[in-house]
């Protein structure tokens, strides 16, 4: 043998031994656990497309474990190459295993009960004296065993027949197996093909399925192709309500949905577990804040006048997060020197007022007499976010408090009446509107994840409730007619298969013409 055709034998062998270690449930077993530790890693440690700024946070904190972490692909475990690597083999080992299962099931199915050589051997045997000649004794139990559902095959040289019953539970665990792996295929494809995005929107605003609308807060599938909707969702008003206790008891926001045209399409209220579905995407109720519309101006005009979307505090530990006011920034670079107001919004001006005097939380169930207490910033502007404010290269100019309807002078902080004119910019708190953040997923494999997860109930029902029997029957002439000879052995359930049997015994002695009294005669001699 020359040494090119050992190298290639060599190789034929290698794949060979492959093969046959995919084809193993062990390994199948050793890929699903590796599966999940990785998924338990990459819900431990910050990934970049949930959580941008906590992953570089960490990088920061820990430069040499971060590093590492890195490099390994752990700050996008769901992205790396060695997490798509289990994945398939996960996929390739479970279908190595479950098609010589698949075929040696189907052959079962098709192929004849066996007859069996010595059937006095088996566990379970008894003999009965029945009245019937033998075909006519055997022809007899063949129905019977056909009305109890089991799988009859008659032997043509001789009185005998083989029956079986239970190949269903063989076939439920195998629709559970290849149901698993069509779960799999549908969380790959959906999410794979699919994104997810929050979408923020002022009561009186249109937002616009469009990338650019969900304002970075948006993880897109590896294969999603970018085919947004262009749908659109008009919101009229949010409505919330609470009990006394502070429990929330309905989020609902009265939404309008539009064509990519514009034209309405309908009306509908979206609740948490009740979202809207359009076009393939499907719109989830997520959180709720308060959008004061605030009005910036000066001599020269308007400088700024619109809704700016609040967020609300953390409190301390053991205050109510209902009881914490909502902060909220307003940049304005266009002043020389560059101006930045920080916000703090009391919704329950009752609840402001009780805390100065008190000191004491007070949670803010509802809008009333809203207040805002202002911080006014002059300087550079480096930070470019609309949300947080840096203030190292800034000074603090003024402060005060305005409420809603009424306006403020910027450079003393004092509140102005009607017509009354300000020394420089002026702030006005002109309304005070709530907004809807919403979750929009876009999701294909939810279908196919229906469809497998029914499957999977039913391929658990027989595989539950079902058990493998196998049963054979004889009847040898005799002088009063013929004696049946019934063997049988269970696969599952054997205990259970004790009073069966006995009882499949009975109702073959019954039908083939045998009394209870001599059925009782031939049970106690034959034990």
């Amino acid at each position: 043998m020359t040494s090119s055709s050992r190298s290639r034998l060599s190789v034929q062998q290698s794949v060979a031994m492959v093969w046959r270690t995919l084809r193993s449930m062990r390994t199948a077993l050793i890929l699903l656990l590796l599966l999940a530790a990785a998924s338990v890693v990459g819900s431990l440690i910050p990934q970049v497309p949930n959580s941008p700024e906590r992953a570089a946070q960490f990088l920061d904190t820990h430069p040499l474990l971060g590093d590492l972490y890195l490099r390994a692909g752990l700050f996008d475990v769901f992205g790396s190459w060695w997490f798509t690597l289990i994945t398939v083999l996960l996929f390739v080992s479970l279908v190595a295993c479950l098609i010589p299962r698949t075929r040696a099931t189907w052959r079962a199915l098709r192929a004849r009960p066996i007859q069996a050589r010595e059937i006095d051997a088996f566990r379970h045997y008894e003999e009965r004296e029945v009245a019937l000649a033998p075909a006519d004794a055997i022809e007899i139990a063949r129905r019977t065993l056909r009305r109890r559902r089991f799988r009859v095959a008659r032997d043509p040289e001789r009185a005998a027949l083989a029956a079986e019953k239970g190949a269903l539970r063989e076939t439920g665990s195998l629709l559970f197996h290849w149901a698993f792996i069509l779960i799999l295929v549908g969380v790959v494809y959906g999410k794979g093909t699919g994104f997810s995005g929050f979408a923020l929107v002022v009561e009186g605003d249109t937002w616009i399925d469009a990338q650019a609308n969900y304002n970075g807060q948006i993880r897109t599938g590896r294969f999603f192709d970018g085919g947004f909707t262009g749908i659109g969702m008009h919101l009229n008003e949010f409505e919330s309500a609470f009990r006394e206790t502070g429990q929330p008891m309905d989020f609902v926001s009265r939404v309008v949905l539009l064509t990519p045209d514009g034209a309405p399409i309908r009306s509908q209220d979206i609740r948490v577990n009740h979202p809207a579905k359009i076009d393939g995407i499907t719109i989830y109720q997520s959180s709720f804040g308060w959008a004061p519309v605030i009005r910036v101006a000066d001599e020269g005009g308007v400088i700024f006048d619109d809704a700016v979307p609040f967020s609300r505090q953390e409190p301390p530990e053991g205050v109510p997060q209902l009881a914490m006011p909502w902060r909220g920034v307003v940049k304005l670079p266009s002043l020389r020197p560059q101006v930045a107001i920080d916000f703090e919004l009391w919704p329950d001006s009752r609840a402001f007022f009780e805390q100065l005097r008190t000191g004491t939380p007070v949670a803010m169930l509802t809008s009333f007499d809203p207040v805002m207490r202002y911080t006014v910033y002059e300087g550079r502007l480096t930070d470019p976010s609309p949300v947080s404010l840096d203030v190292r290269f800034m000074d603090k100019t003024a402060s005060g408090i305005v409420g809603a309807g009424t306006r403020a002078d910027l450079a003393t902080g004092r509140l102005l009446e009607d017509g009354a004119t300000s020394v420089g910019p002026s702030v006005s708190f002109t309304d005070l509107k709530q907004y809807s953040v919403f979750q929009v997923a876009k999701d294909r494999g939810v279908p196919i994840v229906l469809v497998a997860a029914i499957l999977i109930l039913l391929g658990l029902l027989p595989a539950l409730y079902s058990s493998r029997r196998k049963v054979w029957v004889r009847a040898v002439p005799s002088e009063g007619g013929a004696r049946l000879q019934v063997g049988g052995f269970a696969l599952q359930r054997k205990v259970q298969f004790e009073e069966e049997f006995d009882r499949l015994v009975d109702a073959l002695a019954r039908a083939s013409g045998q009394g209870p009294a001599d059925a009782e005669r031939e049970r106690v001699g034959t034990r």
